[in-house]
């Protein structure tokens, strides 16, 4: 029997989770089926693929990556955009897709001294730059749409699916920054020493994501 070369896969707590594992069992890689997002278990090990996985939250993937505690990643480009952490980005998964927007009270207008509340500060005060605005940016890790309804932003700069929430609290999408999906990643170095086994992984998901893709 052939060792294979031993690979570390950092994976993101909630929305991703599913639907990235599925991939990774189409993908061919043998993941254990009781490991599930509602799983204490923090790390899985598949002694036979001589893998080993690490749940984690989303927004800890690059970190992971970046500092070689696993090889692979897989995260959503919002967090790539936020962090900018040192990673290789190797494959567009195509789940969760999803977009990054500005949204607001409908009866918002414009004045100085604007405040914008998001868990994406970076990204809010890169937008708001580029369009030439100067605003505050408040950081909240929770609860953003609420920010506007009490009086604590005019704006919010968030993540946005079918827009439901933003409608269940009054708000409006104002500006769509960007559009999201998850994304594989690796760290440099296990990219360089491990690209044989790496290659073989991604390879396998390129055809599942084409799969995928063509009966969309």
């Amino acid at each position: 029997m052939i060792r294979q070369t031993p690979l570390t896969l950092a994976m993101p707590k909630g929305r991703i989770f599913g639907e990235a594992l599925e991939l990774l069992k189409k993908a061919g890689l043998k993941v254990p089926g009781e490991w599930t997002e509602d799983s204490r278990k923090l790390t899985i090990e598949v002694p036979d693929e001589q893998l080993s996985f690490l749940m984690v939250k989303p927004m800890d993937v690059p970190t992971y990556v970046e500092h070689g505690v696993a090889d692979l990643g897989v995260v959503g480009k919002d967090v790539l955009l936020e962090e900018e952490r040192d990673v290789h980005e190797l494959l567009d998964l195509m789940i969760s897709p999803c977009r990054i927007s500005v949204a607001g009270m409908p009866d918002w207008t414009p004045h100085a001294n604007l405040k914008v509340a998001s868990k994406y500060p970076h990204i809010a005060s890169q937008w708001f730059k580029q369009q030439g605005e100067q605003v505050q940016v408040i950081h909240l890790n929770g609860s953003v749409e609420l920010a506007p309804m009490i009086g604590l932003a005019d704006r919010i700069v968030d993540i946005v699916s079918s827009g439901r929430t933003l409608q269940e609290n009054g708000l409006i999408e104002l500006e769509e920054i960007t559009k999201i999906t998850s994304r594989l990643i690796a760290n440099r170095a296990s990219y360089r020493l491990k690209k044989g086994r790496i290659s073989g992984i991604v390879a396998g998901l390129t055809r599942v994501v084409a799969q995928e893709g063509a009966l969309r």
